[in-house]
């Protein structure tokens, strides 16, 4: 660095030129839609006293800092932020949860069990970040190199023993999780999502896989583990790197032998009781939530739990405390209403029709004469394959259907809709469309009885719409809690 520079602290790591303060360095990065080195000029009137590029044409000639020109700004960015922060990872034990749905829920569960037993564990993922009673917002489900290396960093600083965070095959294929040293990876499943940005399946779970194999290999934790539900058929396609110990896990007569084994043996609107077969003993575990699925990240987070050091009998003893996750399959509670309501994050293929297979499996159980109602939409400017398939999903496991809008960004949300009601079938009629989310959540309560059930999928834990490009105040729980008592 010139002279003027060599004894100035670095305030900052930036990728956004807007946000450059002074004595900051920037971080020129080619994205998807933009191109960090356009705005290279604008980051130095904003202080920047370094410079990392990929080339530099745009590096103005009056520029007296320094400037670093790197093969991918990506992973510089990716390395110097863990630098920055000191290297936080290699003090705390590191979960990442990756797969196409179920990341959220895990790392509650693992919270809940790791904090039971005196572990204290910070969470990164799509609700929040969080440890003790610290929480912050999140953007998006993995953050960016300094946001992820920040948080890490406050966890130790929380005396924090583990962190369990979601890693999104978006954060995998641009890098942002290269400097964190894992000590266990979960996959969970692969299903239909995101192909707006991957294009294929194979690409999605390519990128799925370097969890697996490069970022393992590059971990200098001993020992390792992955965590592979082989009931989905990319669990078991899965490579891993040499060092690491597979512990699968699956349900009773499924795919193969896995390692960790369950059998549900009751289930209904309020609980779950299970056998877990391991390689050692079978125990039966209760848990206070529903859904086929839920068992399956339970049994992931019990056979994590004891790559963390924890018994089967401390992990079992601490899902007795556990009330479950946020807009995850989550009862709407009213002492004003009899009637039955479910907010779900469902808003793949695959998680809508696990969450309305479960709740149609607890009703026949309970030989119910209820109607499953199901309302959903989908997002704009994503994925617009998966619209029909959601369609006909609802249709087949439900009573009757009403499609509305999600987060429409900017689509036209009547397209949107157009787009889904392709795939309903020809013969299924008990189906109304409706734009407006809340007018939709009313029609379906006002029309239940109290025998029915109502899953409100798509939006879980959000308390926002994106209309067009403004963010408005919504959210499906309180929607649905305001018509429940009026």
């Amino acid at each position: 660095m010139q002279a003027k520079y060599l004894d100035t602290e670095i305030n900052g790591l930036f990728f956004e030129s807007q946000k450059v303060s002074a004595n900051s360095v920037f971080f020129a990065i080619v994205g998807s839609k933009s191109d960090g080195h356009d705005f290279i000029s604008q980051a130095i009137e904003k202080g920047a006293i370094a410079l990392v590029v990929e080339n530099e044409r745009q590096v103005p000639e009056s520029f007296s800092g320094m400037v670093y020109v790197v093969p991918s700004s990506r992973e510089a960015l990716d390395f110097l932020a863990a630098r920055f922060y000191g290297f936080p990872s290699d003090k705390l034990f590191c979960i990442g949860v990756t797969g196409t749905n179920g990341k959220t829920s895990i790392t509650y569960i693992l919270e809940h069990i790791l904090n039971h037993n005196r572990k204290l564990t910070g969470v990164m993922g799509t609700v929040n970040h969080r440890v003790g009673h610290q929480i912050w917002d999140s953007q998006m489900t993995t953050p960016d190199p300094v946001t992820l290396q920040s948080r890490l960093n406050d966890f130790v600083e929380a005396q924090a023993f583990a962190v369990s965070m979601e890693v999104s095959s978006h954060a995998l294929q641009q890098k942002r999780v290269n400097s964190v040293q894992f000590n266990t990876v979960i996959f969970t499943n692969l299903t239909l999502d995101h192909l707006d940005y991957h294009q294929t399946m194979q690409n999605y779970f390519s990128a799925k896989q370097k969890l697996f194999t490069d970022l393992m290999w590059s971990s200098k934790k001993r020992p390792l583990f992955a965590v592979v539900n082989v009931d989905d058929k990319y669990g078991r396609m899965l490579k891993t790197a040499e060092p690491v110990i597979v512990w699968t896990y699956g349900q009773v007569g499924h795919f193969g032998e896995a390692d960790f084994q369950f059998a549900i043996k009751k289930m209904d609107f309020n609980e779950t009781i299970f056998d877990l077969v391991t390689p050692l003993e079978t125990k039966e575990i209760k848990i206070l939530i529903p859904g086929v699925h839920t068992v399956y990240n339970v049994v992931a987070c019990i056979v994590t739990a004891l790559t963390c050091g924890l018994t089967l009998n401390q992990a079992i003893e601490a899902l007795l405390t556990f009330e479950g996750i946020p807009g995850r399959l989550q009862k709407v509670i009213t002492t004003r209403s009899a009637k039955t309501v479910f907010v779900d994050y469902a808003h793949t293929p695959d998680a809508l029709e696990n969450s309305l297979r479960s709740l149609r499996k607890i009703q026949k159980a309970s030989d119910s004469k209820g109607k499953l109602i199901c309302i959903f939409g989908c997002g704009g400017d994503r994925d617009k394959s998966k619209r029909p398939e959601m369609a006909k999903i609802a249709c087949d496991y439900s009573d009757y259907v009403v499609v509305t809008s999600d987060n429409p960004r900017t689509e036209v949300p009547a397209q949107i809709i157009k787009d889904i009601e392709v795939g309903i079938p020809l013969d299924f009629k008990s189906i109304k469309s409706e734009v407006d989310r809340e007018q939709a959540i009313r029609f379906a309560i006002e029309m239940a009885s109290d025998k029915d059930v109502i899953l409100i999928a798509g939006k879980g834990h959000e308390n926002y719409q994106i209309i067009g490009n403004d963010k408005i105040h919504f959210s499906d729980l309180e929607v649905a809690e305001k018509y429940l008592t009026s």
